[in-house]
């Protein structure tokens, strides 16, 4: 089931695309923020971070073999302006399970771009790439990102409390997931429509 998407990914507001060395400057505009870090793993970063961060980002483009990595710019098709970032994580070739992840600019939430991006990246990943299950995970406090979650249609499947030190504090988790047969049945409002990239 390996998947080599065709770049970019046009939504009705959006392109998604690979990085370039050229999106480091907005990826530190909102990768430095400590509101941002707040719920990653990665502290706030630094512009060499960042500079880091984005070159590791350039090559992770496609779908081979589990935990390999698609990351794509979220731009602003009017403007060119970087908004945030989507991921989808192969965990497990065999199985056809994936994990969903975002970090966007909060200059830009509010917007309804988080929604239109990650439902672009589900429809890959439930379309193109055939995946069976995409679960998405958040920190209890990240209201935005479960919310965001809901609004997808995803179900909560698990509140994993004081599991794991995160930061210096007990991390409390939460699990979202969606099936394939889930998604396609889904009502068509959930959906903004897709069209090709230049």
């Amino acid at each position: 089931m390996p998947l080599y998407p065709d770049y970019p990914i046009a939504t009705d507001r959006l392109t998604l695309r690979p990085f370039t060395r050229g999106d480091v400057d907005a990826v530190y505009a909102y990768r430095r923020r400590e509101d941002v870090a707040r719920y990653l793993f990665d502290v706030a970063l630094s512009r060499e971070e960042c500079a880091l961060a984005v070159q590791q980002r350039i090559g992770q483009v496609a779908l081979e073999g589990d935990g390999d990595k698609i990351i794509l710019a979220v731009d602003l098709t009017k403007t060119g302006s970087v908004v945030g970032e989507v991921s989808l994580i192969l965990r497990s070739a065999d199985a056809r399970q994936a994990e969903v992840g975002w970090i966007f600019d909060p200059e830009y939430q509010g917007q309804g771009y988080a929604t239109e991006a990650a439902t672009a990246i589900l429809d890959l990943a439930f379309g193109a790439g055939d995946i069976h299950r995409v679960a998405a995970r958040c920190d209890t406090r990240n209201d935005a990102s479960w919310r965001l979650m809901e609004r997808l249609g995803m179900r909560r499947e698990a509140h994993f409390r004081e599991h794991a030190l995160f930061k210096g504090a007990w991390d409390e988790e939460y699990i979202y997931a969606m099936l394939r047969r889930e998604w396609l049945g889904r009502e068509s409002s959930f959906s903004a429509p897709l069209r090709a990239g230049p």
